[in-house]
């Protein structure tokens, strides 16, 4: 019985010495972020000297380089590029939205941009009249003989109700992807699209939009929520309301561009590879600052941390830049292949995509052992604001290693001003506070550093 209770004794002594390491580990890591963090410097540089990064873009091909250089001067111990072919579209100069025969207000302009991947109207532009829906069942119940020669506007709003603004953006999201194949079916000649905004605003957001194959592609822009109401109230007073819209897109060949990949080798386990990523591409409206230049200098910054405080991992940890997350995936699927195809063993892998706010926690898309014992790491990291591990998720660029098994994390940030400025001309250096950057980035830090020590 005295040699139980010695080990038992024994046993807590030790697992009290290892809480005692953790705290003063994960109490090191925000220190040095919050007074030294360099995360802020480089979204500084990367959003005012690089700017927007559409892929296939010269602003893309110059954040690769940046990237690159930044993990070099860094001295990680392995910085190399990963080879991609990614889509290249191209917005054009000029795009415009008219209302033009309003019997209230006359020609009225409203604010528009095109959606990601559209064709263009050409220089002649289109006039047509407009038929609203808030809903493809809708869409459908009109049909051809409502739609057709007509430009379909879809207003179906985000819901405002929704606490997390991501499930609101998720109910309202389908319009903007699938909207114009889903009118061109029933043949209208264009499709207008309700931002993706939490709120009222002047403002348009881009986004992707992908065509079906073997339906009619037509031209697709965005309005902002402002004039979208607008239009729906003219609209109800004026059914036969004639819209115009121009825009000059081009889909070009692909182009080549490069995930850029920067690592620190484990020191007992350097098979064992722990991601920490951010994509490096950026809608052309901004400068790409909460989306996702944010997630892309935080995960350097995870290193970073890791040497300037000494800290010497056991497994390998890596920081991915993935290129093309906004219009094709193409930089997530390529990694996963290649990951397949060399046999690596990936513990786990997270993705901060969802903008510089403060921290809150992690969603989790593993099974529900691996939840556990991540959830059991809650006590040291509730005193630095994370306490919602409650959420499924990981993140769209390491999304394709979940065939593979590998457990996912995803950066849980404050998300109620994210849709401020998602996809839009707002999303600029400006709109990111340096404290909840740095803390963000020493959040995910002291999660690589638990998942490092206990594995899963």
């Amino acid at each position: 019985m005295k040699y139980i209770g010695a080990c038992l004794l024994l046993l807590g002594s030790l697992a009290g010495a290892a809480q005692t390491r953790d705290e003063s580990s994960i109490r090191q890591i925000f220190d040095e972020a919050l007074r030294n963090g360099e995360s802020y410097a480089m979204l500084d540089y990367l959003c005012n000297k690089v700017g927007h990064r559409l892929s296939g873009s010269p602003g893309a091909a110059a954040a690769v380089e940046w990237g690159r250089h930044v993990m070099q001067d860094y001295g990680f111990d392995n910085v190399y590029l990963q080879p991609v072919m990614v889509p290249h579209w191209v917005r054009g100069q000029k795009e415009m939205g008219r209302i033009v025969n309003s019997r209230k207000m006359g020609t009225v302009e409203v604010n528009v941009c095109a959606l990601g991947g559209s064709i263009g109207t050409g220089p002649s532009g289109i006039s047509a009249p407009v038929i609203e829906v808030r809903s493809f069942d809708e869409l459908k119940q009109l049909g051809e003989k409502n739609v057709k020669g007509k430009i379909v506007f879809f207003n179906r709003a985000m819901d405002p109700t929704r606490i997390n603004t991501f499930t609101g953006y998720g109910g309202a999201v389908d319009q903007r992807g699938s909207g114009a194949s889903e009118a061109a079916k029933y043949g209208a000649v264009g499709a207008l699209v309700r931002s993706m905004g939490s709120n009222l605003e002047d403002y348009p957001h881009t986004g992707g939009l992908r065509y079906a194959p073997n339906v009619p592609q037509i031209p697709a822009l965005a309005i902002s929520t402002r004039h979208a109401e607008l239009l729906s109230k003219l609209l109800k007073d004026d059914s036969g309301l004639q819209f115009y819209m121009e825009s000059h897109c081009e889909i070009l060949p692909d182009a080549p561009s490069y995930n850029v990949i920067g690592e620190i080798k484990g020191s007992e386990h350097p098979e064992e590879i722990i991601v920490v990523s951010g994509h490096l591409d950026s809608w052309d409206l901004g400068q790409g600052a909460h989306d996702d230049g944010a997630g892309c200098v935080q995960a350097i910054e995870v290193l970073r941390l890791f040497k300037a405080m000494g800290y010497k991992p056991k497994r390998t940890v890596r920081a991915v830049l993935f290129m093309n997350e906004e219009n094709g995936l193409r930089g997530g699927t390529e990694y996963a292949r290649q990951a397949l195809a060399k046999k690596e063993k990936h513990l786990a892998a997270m993705e901060s995509d969802r903008g510089g706010f403060t921290p809150r926690g992690f969603t989790l898309s593993m099974d529900d052992a691996k939840k556990t014992k991540v959830r059991s790491w809650k006590p040291l990291l509730e005193p630095y604001g994370l306490a919602d591990f409650s959420q499924e998720g990981g993140g769209a660029d390491i999304g394709p290693l979940a065939p593979q098994g590998v457990p996912l994390l995803g950066y849980l940030p404050d998300s109620q001003r994210y849709f401020n400025y998602h996809h839009t001309a707002e999303d600029t250096f400006d709109k990111v506070d340096k404290r909840e950057l740095e803390m963000g980035a020493a959040a995910m830090a002291a999660m690589v550093y638990l998942l490092d020590q206990y594995g899963l």
